[in-house]
């Protein structure tokens, strides 16, 4: 039955930057569809550790500064130590520097850079690693944005690093389907979470955004549980190196 393809029971999923957010909702919907969850966060994120444990699920927390290269190879050893093994990796941590780019430092385009993609991109490679050591594959979902396919404002970093992702995850495709792992993305729209907070409070821009929106309103976690179990399930085995836009229509209009 093809509602089978989608069970991801018994399935370990390493997810970044879930202790609010996007983050959290997709932890939480690869956890209704029977996945184990390994967080990797800077503080050990409670809430969602409490909302994944009440499925029935394993919750394991791994405490990373991401954007530090050193700390990724025990991230992945942690993970198989605690869960024995890992079937997908969602690539959600992520930050964002607002000024504009006649005045943009270069600790502002640093500190996006290394965790947007630097983190990323050797984070997929660990994780890669132990996809073909187990000899199953794996499935890798990167986060993008708006930005990977637009220029936006006052945010050049973000937008470079968000492109970046859209590029690195065909790359990744190319060249790791031999091996079974299919490297996807998530372009979520605007969505209702921290990093939007300033575009949220000023009521003249929300208003134009929600106005260029078909759907007519903010995007929210829970939008990205059935684009994010799709993509770490086997119904999604013949997908790779795409992009999928979430975003009520924003793209289209």
């Amino acid at each position: 039955m093809i509602l089978d393809a989608f069970n991801l029971h018994g399935k370990v999923a390493i997810v970044t930057g879930c202790d609010t957010g996007l983050g959290q909702g997709m932890a939480i919907g690869l956890a209704e569809a029977g996945c184990d969850i390994v967080s990797v966060n800077r503080k050990v994120p409670q809430e969602t550790a409490q909302k994944v444990q009440a499925l029935g699920r394993r919750f394991m927390a791994i405490q990373a500064d991401l954007s530090q290269q050193d700390a990724i190879a025990s991230i992945v050893d942690q993970a198989v130590a605690g869960m024995g093994k890992i079937d997908i990796l969602v690539n959600n941590a992520g930050t964002i520097r607002r000024e504009d780019a006649l005045e943009f430092s270069e600790k502002n385009w640093d500190d996006v850079m290394n965790l947007n993609i630097k983190s990323v991109f050797f984070l997929s490679q660990a994780v890669a690693k132990q996809f073909i050591k187990q000899g199953s594959g794996g499935k890798i979902i990167n986060i993008a944005s708006m930005l990977s396919f637009q220029g936006g404002i006052r945010v050049p970093s973000y937008t470079a690093s968000k492109s970046a992702v859209l590029g690195v995850t065909r790359l990744l495709a190319n060249e790791w389907a031999q091996h079974n792992i299919n490297v996807n993305a998530i372009a979520p729209g605007y969505m209702a979470t921290n990093n939007t907070q300033q575009l949220r409070d000023d009521e003249q821009r929300s208003q134009e955004i929600l106005d260029r929106i078909p759907a007519g309103r903010w995007g929210l976690p829970s939008d990205l549980q059935g684009p994010i179990v799709f993509l770490a399930s086997s119904a999604s085995d013949y997908v790779n190196g795409y992009t999928v836009a979430v975003d009520g229509g924003w793209l289209a209009r």
